[in-house]
């Protein structure tokens, strides 16, 4: 009998944690990856939720390539929009860029909803992520020495490809139709010194 009550003293003494111990009583499951750090007045730290949102990572990188192309493009002269010089799209999408990338952040900064600690999601769509990386890619080469009508067919068709549910047959449609699109603004409306098909007078 003194035996089973030493024990059960002794296993009341290690689950409270000795006398003067804190005790966290728990509202329900918290699921792996949404337990946050708290300060002792039960407060999260606005640095834990920096950490934990993946919006600011997005924001921060849309910022710096948004500021990177307005100062690059800075350097060109830059015209006026009905006549628009080499640095003047550079320099306006980088400031749209930039102001986005500050407008998630600060989304991200105001938002109370929890946000999963992992970068990464569960299944990391590779192909869609590869296509509009490659997308641009494909259009800075094509643009260079193929000209404005396969570059834009190219970067819209393997971007559109990123999309699960794309067909090849959808992807061309959409990419003929930006296309075409995209040489009556740019070529004929504003006369923007890009050519269609290098080596073809059009």
């Amino acid at each position: 009998m003194l035996g089973m009550t030493l024990n059960a003293r002794a296993s009341f003494s290690f689950a409270g944690g000795g006398q003067g111990a804190a005790r966290t009583v728990s509202t329900g499951h918290a699921s792996p990856g949404r337990v946050r750090p708290k300060d002792d007045k039960g407060r999260t730290p606005l640095r834990g939720n920096f950490t934990l949102k993946r919006d600011y990572y997005a924001g921060a990188l849309m910022l710096l390539l948004g500021v990177g192309a307005a100062v690059t493009g800075s350097g060109y002269k830059l015209g006026s929009l009905a006549r628009m010089g080499p640095g003047f799209m550079p320099v306006v999408l980088g400031v749209v860029l930039a102001f986005l990338g500050l407008l998630i952040a600060g989304i991200a900064l105001g938002s109370s909803e929890p946000e999963e600690g992992r970068f990464l999601p569960d299944h990391p769509q590779w192909f869609g992520w590869l296509c509009i990386i490659g997308g641009p890619i494909l259009f800075i080469i094509l643009g260079q020495y193929g000209g404005m009508i396969p570059a834009v067919f190219a970067c819209v068709f393997v971007c559109a490809l990123g999309d699960n549910t794309a067909t090849y047959k959808s992807s061309a449609i959409l990419a003929a139709g930006i296309t075409v699109f995209g040489v009556v603004l740019f070529h004929y409306l504003l006369s923007i010194p890009f050519p269609l098909l290098r080596g073809f007078n059009l």
